[in-house]
């Protein structure tokens, strides 16, 4: 956390952070435009976010694009304002929400788990697993091209659309985001409305690269191809936070977070 807090105490990080919310997934270049910085200057700043997690990397061909990583500003958030009246980290609260903006954006996360990449691999892929981290299953032979059975609560689908994209295992895995079906809103207490303007939106998409770093496997989760002003792109941030914090629990302890204590107002 001190890397993390030494990080954002310098006003040009904050400038750079406030760049990627504003439009995230820019290029070195994209950036020292925008923010009229040297390349050097930027470069350095970049290396201390990236040091902190706050800001991860993905290539495009031969761009190397920057995307905000609110992992640790999950961390913090979990850390101190759970513990403390939440007027008196409202700054940090209104930071967090600020680095999780960006409607049309790609989602990207990234965490490291103290475990395997096999071990990672199967916790995405087996039914078993992800029943126990996300609350849904994932069935499907994990060959590209291949449908996947998406089963949550008493809700379950199969689409022809509904199929994986990338297995490369141990490596990266990619697949189709599942279908808004009409039963699929009241199933998990969405309203008819809210379940039909999903429906509508194209088809998104979620792939997991995993990277080996001796002891530890750093995970990124991007989910893109969002519509304009998507409902969903709004919706599976909180989502997704949960999900890999999740995952990272169960992979390092055996079981997983306990459900957050109600709070006094």
């Amino acid at each position: 956390m001190d890397e993390v807090f030494k990080a954002l105490a310098d006003p040009s990080r904050r400038r750079l952070l406030d760049s990627l919310n504003s439009r995230n997934g820019q290029t070195l270049r994209e950036l020292c435009a925008g923010l009229d910085m040297a390349r050097q200057s930027v470069s350095k700043h970049l290396a201390v976010l990236a040091a902190a997690e706050l800001v991860t990397t993905q290539w495009r061909g031969r761009e190397k694009l920057h995307y905000l990583n609110a992992a640790p500003i999950n961390a913090i958030a979990d850390r101190w304002i759970t513990h403390y009246h939440r007027p008196r980290a409202q700054a940090l609260a209104d930071l967090k929400t600020a680095l999780e903006q960006g409607p049309m954006d790609p989602f990207v996360y990234t965490t490291y788990i103290r475990t395997t990449p096999e071990q990672l691999w199967a916790a995405l892929t087996t039914p078993s697993f992800t029943q126990q981290y996300w609350g849904a299953t994932l069935e499907s032979d994990w060959r590209p091209g291949s449908t996947i059975t998406w089963t949550q609560g008493d809700w379950s689908h199969t689409d022809p659309d509904q199929v994986v994209l990338e297995a490369n295992p141990h490596t990266r895995l990619a697949y189709t985001w599942h279908t808004f079906t009409p039963d699929f809103a009241p199933s998990v207490g969405l309203d008819a409305d809210l379940g039909a303007k999903l429906a509508a939106e194209p088809r998104s998409k979620a792939s997991f690269d995993i990277e080996p770093l001796g002891e530890l496997v750093k995970l990124t989760v991007t989910h893109d191809g969002f519509a304009p002003d998507s409902v969903l792109r709004g919706m599976i941030t909180e989502g997704w936070s949960h999900i890999i914090a999740n995952l990272k629990t169960l992979l390092e302890t055996g079981s997983v977070l306990p459900e957050p204590a109600a709070q006094d107002a």
